[in-house]
């Protein structure tokens, strides 16, 4: 699955990274703009998602990451594979991974590194 929360309205590089996954062979649920962490944790949840891919651009990945982990524990979801794209700073990669999130993909990360990534992690 592909997330995009928040109120970041910027979505090219959600949509890429939905096409390469799916170009590679994998069901992908892209959920559109605006998502809460409420509403992406449910849909993970409900389309029983093996792994979700978070894209921020707004800055707020220090708030919205925790909360979609958090819920998606709180559900007994612990084990779906959490990834993180957008314009993270160096600085808050270690966080991101200490709260939970398998890799954090910055820009110019190769679509194919992703792909891999994903698939490696959900096998």
């Amino acid at each position: 699955m592909v997330a995009k929360p928040g109120l970041d309205g910027h979505d090219r590089g959600a949509k890429i990274i939905a096409r390469a996954l799916r170009d590679a062979g994998m069901e992908v649920i892209y959920t559109g703009l605006h998502q809460t962490p409420e509403q992406i944790a449910e849909t993970v949840i409900q389309e029983d998602a093996d792994a979700v891919g978070l894209s921020i651009l707004s800055g707020a990945h220090m708030t919205l990451v925790p909360r979609v982990v958090d819920l998606l524990k709180q559900q007994g979801a612990e084990d779906v594979v959490v990834t993180v794209g957008g314009t993270i700073p160096d600085d808050d990669i270690p966080e991101l991974k200490k709260l939970g999130v398998a890799e954090v993909f910055t820009p110019g990360a190769p679509t194919q590194q992703i792909v891999d990534f994903i698939r490696e992690a959900v096998s």
